[in-house]
């Protein structure tokens, strides 16, 4: 009731002509989200080898976050926060133990959550999703009873259905063979292939977001691109395999680029660029378990699966020619939360009256002025790990991303100085007793108004590692 409610008020709003000052523009919007990729995989974020020129175009085209988050460590805390503009524990989309959905898993993103396309429906807006969902497998769960007028894509992660015959453990992630994976395609909320060549996937959600792209020119729309990769096992097509020097990562993520830039060129063919925000993100951090198939963090500290930098803080680069100043660097902190209110109200719609966590952005992509940052929280699952508020992250629980180590409970919490020291190896807390006092009140506040949801992800099994 509360969801249809808020739907209906915005959509009233639009009515009786009340707009936000956005609604002038209603551009398309496209959010790529990538998964598993790290701060340190794009050539323009500082890797070496691996070649993404697509992006590094974008990148100068557009604006490169230095400071950009996820919401979350791990993939459906992560989905979930970008969807609905509110931290996880909010909606229940997390859990201590059992942190992202699976498989066999019963549970996904609640009825009454108001999803970013739900909310651009009701300005008009056509919607579509192609890739990786992970916001519940079942058919009541899948993207077109959350906003989207079409999906073509996986319903959770590629490793989640490995096959009867395939070897055990970590072996079959560095094997390359497509054989040991049985991971679904879903038109709609029907499965139409059963066992999908993975080699072919970024090749075919760009085939797929290219048609809808042009399909759909003529109105606005909205397109959320969630590719497969490169989460393991890795896998690309025959124009990209064993081409990189980077080896079978960076063929991916070479891949990856590729496919930015058939949606990019796409707009520019049809004459969309100035009329598209891009926005180009990662779900969280690399998984560096995996060795030479994971990816890198850059000069952050751990990866996937962890509170610290190199676990949440992701590339993030917006592209829309002639409005967003070409080749800026922001250096201003945002998240993924950000995305759903600024994306909500460029198109014209009015937020939900539930609290939402993202601010509008806009003024910094825009470049019309600066905005009032509220603190960060970083969860691992439900628990609150670490506060960041201004330049200063407090540790109140320190973790290893994956192993057998508990979570290590700190007081006085350990405080970096991020923007100076971005790696978290300098704790400043006995320096800065004011700075901790000033963030243990902003904690306080938050769990004062939390509300926290009951977890949707307690029966969730692990079947992977």
């Amino acid at each position: 009731m509360l969801k249809t409610l808020s739907i209906l008020f915005s959509t009233f709003v639009m009515t009786v002509g009340c707009l936000s000052a956005h609604a002038a523009e209603k551009p398309n919007i496209i959010i790529i989200y990538a998964d598993d990729l790290g701060y340190g995989d794009l050539a323009c974020y500082g890797h070496p080898t691996i070649r993404t020129p697509n992006l590094d175009r974008m990148a100068a085209e557009g604006m490169r976050f230095t400071e950009f988050y996820s919401t979350a460590e791990v993939c459906t805390p992560s989905r979930a926060a970008l969807m609905t503009g509110r931290y996880p524990v909010r909606n229940g989309m997390c859990h201590d133990k059992f942190r992202v959905l699976r498989n066999n898993s019963k549970g996904g993103l609640p009825k009454d959550e108001v999803t970013l396309p739900e909310l651009l429906k009701t300005q008009g807006y056509t919607t579509g999703m192609v890739g990786k969902w992970h916001l519940g497998h079942l058919p009541e769960h899948l993207p077109p009873h959350h906003g989207f007028d079409s999906y073509f894509g996986m319903p959770f992660s590629n490793d989640m259905m490995p096959a009867p015959d395939a070897p055990k453990g970590r072996e079959r992630f560095f094997a390359e063979n497509n054989d040991y994976w049985k991971t679904p395609l879903i038109r709609g909320t029907e499965i139409a292939e059963e066992h999908p060549d993975q080699r072919q996937l970024t090749k075919r959600y760009s085939d797929e977001a290219v048609k809808f792209i042009k399909e759909k020119k003529n109105a606005p729309f909205f397109l959320y691109v969630a590719h497969s990769f490169p989460h393991v096992p890795l896998f690309a097509s025959e124009n990209f395999r064993g081409k990189s020097p980077a080896g079978i990562y960076g063929d991916v993520v070479e891949e990856l680029d590729w496919s930015v830039g058939q949606i990019l060129d796409t707009l520019r063919a049809e004459g969309l660029d100035e009329k598209t925000l891009v926005v180009f993100s990662s779900d969280n951090g690399p998984w560096l378990i995996f060795d030479d198939h994971g990816g890198s963090a850059g000069l952050l500290k751990e990866g996937k699966g962890s509170t610290w930098e190199g676990g949440m803080r992701v590339p993030g680069i917006f592209w829309w020619p002639t409005k967003i100043p070409s080749g800026s660097i922001q250096r201003e902190m945002a998240n993924t939360m950000d995305v759903f209110a600024t994306c909500a109200l460029l198109g014209g719609a009015t937020l939900p009256e539930t609290k939402i966590d993202g601010i509008d952005i806009s003024p910094l992509l825009l470049g019309t002025g600066t905005v009032d940052r509220p603190p960060f929280m970083y969860y691992r699952g439900a628990t609150l790990y670490a506060c960041r508020l201004g330049p200063w992250k407090a540790h109140f629980l320190t973790q290893p991303a994956y192993g057998t180590p508990k979570a290590e409970s700190h007081d006085p919490p350990q405080l970096y100085q991020v923007k100076i020291d971005p790696g978290e190896r300098w704790d400043r807390a006995a320096l800065n007793p004011d700075v901790i006092t000033q963030i243990k009140s902003a904690v306080e506040q938050h769990r004062v108004e939390l509300q926290m949801a009951p977890t949707q992800l307690e029966d969730t099994v692990a079947t992977a590692p």
